[in-house]
């Protein structure tokens, strides 16, 4: 693990009963994570897709479970929405609980022509309109990366399952695009122009917590909704029927 300064090292030896935010004890969460955004998500796949489950945290309701798919221990949590939210919690996975993989698993929009509802995208780098990256005190942009042994492993998976899935950049934006002040057609497009695939909001500090510690990050998004075709999933549909995306994440954990 990577440490900085004595305080990082003083707050690990605090917080081994627990954070501010996370419950769990020094080894009730597994070395994989599975990271959807929606706390409720992660309670229904510990329910339908993992063995042996325990529950580790219930704090502001962020649902996190530990079990077994298979005779792989994994843990699966909620990370809330965008870079804040999931800058928190996947650093405290990484620093304080040793965690050594995290796969985001969410939803996102398609920028594309060829990306359609319900498409997998693999997210190999993201580009961000957040200032995530001024802590690092950088004299540039830092663009951060998938972990390719994990990238890899979810290609191979999802190439062999007949999934329709695309490989890509994405665009992590600190603004839900429904709500932006910009005009409907403004921003998103100079960015699909620039070959990022779809958009989201939290990979990008998922990426960037990983490359700061040196440990693994993934993130798997299925299309919820098109900017090109303005065609969309409907709110259960976004809760419940992403399971080919989580499935791809369990087998390559």
């Amino acid at each position: 693990m990577i440490f900085e300064n004595n305080n990082n090292k003083k707050n690990l030896e605090h917080y081994r009963s627990g954070t501010p935010h996370n419950a769990a004890k020094v080894g009730d969460i597994a070395s994989t994570v599975l990271m959807p955004g929606d706390p409720l998500r992660a309670k229904r796949i510990a329910e339908t897709m993992l063995t042996e489950v325990k529950q580790f945290n219930a704090i502001r309701n962020m649902l996190g479970y530990t079990g077994y798919y298979g005779n792989k221990r994994i843990s699966v949590m909620g990370s809330g929405m965008g870079a804040p939210s999931m800058g928190i919690y996947s650093y405290e996975l990484y620093s304080f609980y040793d965690v050594q993989s995290i796969i985001r698993i969410g939803t996102c929009g398609g920028l594309v022509e060829d990306i359609e509802v319900g498409d997998l995208i693999i997210a190999m780098s993201a580009s961000t309109d957040s200032n995530y990256s001024y802590q690092y005190q950088l004299h540039g942009t830092f663009s951060p990366c998938a972990s390719f042994e994990l990238l890899e492993k979810a290609v191979g998976t999802a190439r062999a399952s007949g999934l329709r899935f695309k490989v890509g950049n994405i665009f992590s934006s600190d603004i839900f695009s429904s709500y932006s002040a910009l005009p409907p057609n403004e921003g998103w497009k100079k960015w699909a122009r620039l070959g990022c695939k779809a958009i989201d909001m939290e990979c990008y500090a998922l990426y960037c917590n990983a490359a700061w510690f040196a440990k693994q990050a993934l993130t798997l998004l299925t299309c919820s909704n098109s900017k090109v075709t303005l065609k969309e999933m409907s709110p259960e549909e976004r809760q419940n029927s992403l399971d080919a995306m989580i499935l791809i994440a369990l087998e390559i954990s």
